[in-house]
């Protein structure tokens, strides 16, 4: 199994939220890319986040939110 380019798009959008505060959400505008649309649609189908436009992290969304963050940095340091 591969990441598709939906995947990354849904793991890029889950970078855009701060996930140690519940506080602090996001918003995908109606001008936004589509593809992004779609991720923030798809986080929330999933029950990643509270809104199909972005809203807040639910705690599910927090915890993935955390492991991509994690993935990301592992991936990008030099080794």
């Amino acid at each position: 199994m591969k990441f598709t380019v939906d995947h990354i798009a849904e793991l890029n959008l889950l970078l855009q939220f701060d996930p140690t505060s519940l506080q602090t959400g996001i918003k995908v505008h109606n001008d936004a890319a589509p593809e992004l649309q779609a991720a923030a649609k798809s986080l929330f189908d999933k029950n990643l986040c509270t809104l199909p436009d972005g809203g807040y992290l639910t705690s599910e969304g927090i915890e993935l939110a955390e492991h991509a963050l994690k993935v990301l940095n592992v991936l990008s340091s030099k080794a």
